[in-house]
């Protein structure tokens, strides 16, 4: 993988910075889903398990960067460790005289949990002084947080050079993530399939570019496939549409051609008068959607082509959902991907969710355990997938 695996260090009587991505939702002082904080508690026990101490950070919403903001505080954090079984103190702030002296005092099996790391403005800017601020805290660096991964902020590349290499390691999230997403990108068994959705071709340019020539079929839904469909002279009708992209669209279409990737657009379309849930609704009876209409979902005569190039697959991908599927006359098209995907995964396919609508409606579904990976990266997986370099995945190949 061209790193260390937190299972390569040896941790005891070492004092270890596990940089994690602990940004949960809160209401009223209260986490109100924890799946962040469990998803790093393999790295955290490994760690304690092994005689360490630990220096516990993470950032936590968008503070201003000037400081201690209550609302922004990592405080029921550490309550919620504390409930589990933890032996976690808050530390008194991120970083400074205080917060050394605390971290210091620690003991092996107890964790030190810094204040959220954007409280100070060094976080985001990378700043030199505030990233070695950090890495005198402890001797050892984990990333943990595949999530901040495309983030070239202090914590997350800037510190990590102020440690020896031995001393650098991935936790076991932050590898899972990485072997899994490299599988598709790399190495993956064929045919690869991938699905891509969502509402701007804009947002998809790069990544549908990397896959050209690996993929032996991409399938393109949602709104962005309107943007194609109209540059090839379909009508839309008052389908969602970025006319600045219509010539990027016709040239992504040719260079899929020369390079053997079979790029498949919507045949049939559920187009309705209005955007909303009692909306009057009907299947088009091609690829043109009626002027007075839009479409807001994949019609069946596509669901069966992508769903026969779904069964044919070994390797698949999934990223942006098919239609507006948080309304339920939407959601039909979404939801088969979705459970043609997890037949696939029963079938033995690899099956890689990457992209917070897709995790969405694979949870909605009710079949995100039947998937072979599911990224919790968001913008990182995304970033990753097109080819960029990700500056906490270059620090710790470094």
């Amino acid at each position: 993988m061209g790193f260390q695996s937190v299972r390569d260090l040896d941790v005891k009587g070492h004092r270890v910075f596990l940089r994690a991505d602990l940004n949960v939702p809160l209401k009223d002082g209260r986490i109100t889903d924890d799946t962040r904080v469990r998803e790093t508690l393999p790295t955290l026990k490994f760690l304690l398990d092994g005689g360490a101490s630990v220096v516990l950070a993470s950032h936590l919403g968008r503070p201003e960067g000037k400081g201690f903001e209550a609302a922004y505080s990592a405080a029921p954090v550490a309550a919620w460790l504390k409930e589990h079984g933890f032996d976690c103190r808050m530390a008194s702030y991120v970083t400074g005289q205080a917060v050394a002296g605390e971290a210091a005092a620690l003991k092996a099996g107890q964790v030190l949990l810094l204040e959220n790391l954007r409280f100070e403005k060094g976080e985001t800017k990378n700043n030199e002084d505030f990233a070695a601020s950090l890495a005198r805290l402890a001797d050892t660096y984990v990333s943990d947080a595949f999530g901040s991964a495309h983030r070239a902020h202090a914590s997350v590349s800037g510190m990590v050079a102020h440690f020896p290499k031995d001393r650098v390691a991935a936790g076991f999230l932050m590898e899972k993530e990485l072997k899994a997403l490299g599988k598709v990108l790399e190495n993956p068994e064929k045919p690869l399939v991938v699905i891509f959705g969502g509402a701007k071709v804009s947002d998809k340019i790069e990544l549908i570019q990397n896959f050209l020539g690996k993929a032996d079929a991409i399938l393109i839904g949602g709104a962005m496939s309107y943007t194609f469909l109209k540059a090839q002279g379909f009508q839309i009708g008052k389908s969602l549409c970025e006319e600045d992209k219509l010539e990027m669209s016709l040239d992504l279409l040719k260079q899929a051609k020369a390079k053997g990737t079979n790029l498949l657009l919507p045949l049939d379309h559920l187009a309705a008068a209005e955007f909303r849930e009692d909306a009057d609704c009907a299947i088009t009876v091609d690829q043109n959607i009626p002027a007075d209409r839009m479409a807001l979902d994949i019609g069946p005569e596509t669901v069966a082509v992508y769903a026969a190039e779904i069964r044919a697959a070994k390797t698949l991908l999934w990223n942006g959902p098919m239609g507006v599927f948080e309304m339920a006359p939407f959601a039909s098209g979404t939801l088969t991907m979705a459970e043609e995907l997890a037949d696939a995964a029963d079938r033995g396919a690899f099956v890689l969710v990457g992209g917070g609508d897709s995790v969405a409606a694979v949870n909605k579904a009710g079949v995100a355990s039947r998937m072979s990976h599911i990224s919790t990266g968001g913008g990182a997986s995304l970033e990753f997938l097109s080819g960029l370099e990700l500056p906490g995945v270059a620090a710790l190949s470094n």
